[in-house]
């Protein structure tokens, strides 16, 4: 990716700026792809991300966060969104509009579910439940090893049809 960093690869990730926040998106542009998996176990992501980041970095558009989300929409496969600064010829590309909660956590893969839940229950008290929920692992496993730290970003846009967290209900 980047040989300006620690590993030469993925850069250290701090999560403070991605933990318990809110952030709106109005057209955020990515390029998407899809990541064959088993049981959810991805087998050709890096296959598809070096083929995905020759093109952005050619193009001079990696977005300075490096923000890459995975939709874990089957098991057989998850749909990817690599977040770019403007279009990549021969990309397909995605825009991205919405109010999204976000949480970072640091763990292994196999706590996942776990935090999908904590999220979708945190959501759902504060009034507003996920209408979509995507993954961001931060780091390539092995600059995770490198750096010791493994952290995941759970993003979740609002369902646009749940009313405001302070809204009440009017009974007359």
């Amino acid at each position: 990716m980047n040989g300006k960093n620690e590993t030469g690869c993925c850069p250290r990730f701090n999560p403070a700026r991605w933990d318990d926040q809110e952030i709106s998106w109005q057209d955020k542009l990515f390029v998407r792809d899809r990541v064959r998996s088993l049981f959810h176990v991805p087998l050709n992501f890096g296959r598809v991300m070096q083929r995905n980041m020759q093109g952005i970095e050619a193009a001079g558009a990696l977005d300075p966060d490096h923000l890459m989300l995975s939709d874990e929409n089957s098991l057989w496969g998850a749909d990817v969104y690599i977040a770019v600064s403007k279009e990549i010829p021969g990309a397909q590309m995605e825009r991205i509009s919405g109010v999204f909660f976000t949480k970072a956590f640091e763990g292994p893969y196999s706590k996942a579910r776990q935090w999908a839940k904590e999220v979708t229950t945190l959501m759902e008290q504060r009034g507003r439940p996920p209408k979509n929920l995507y993954f961001w692992y931060t780091t390539c496993p092995r600059c995770a090893k490198a750096y010791g730290e493994n952290y995941v970003v759970l993003v979740a846009e609002h369902a646009t049809d749940a009313p405001p967290p302070c809204a009440q209900a009017d009974n007359g």
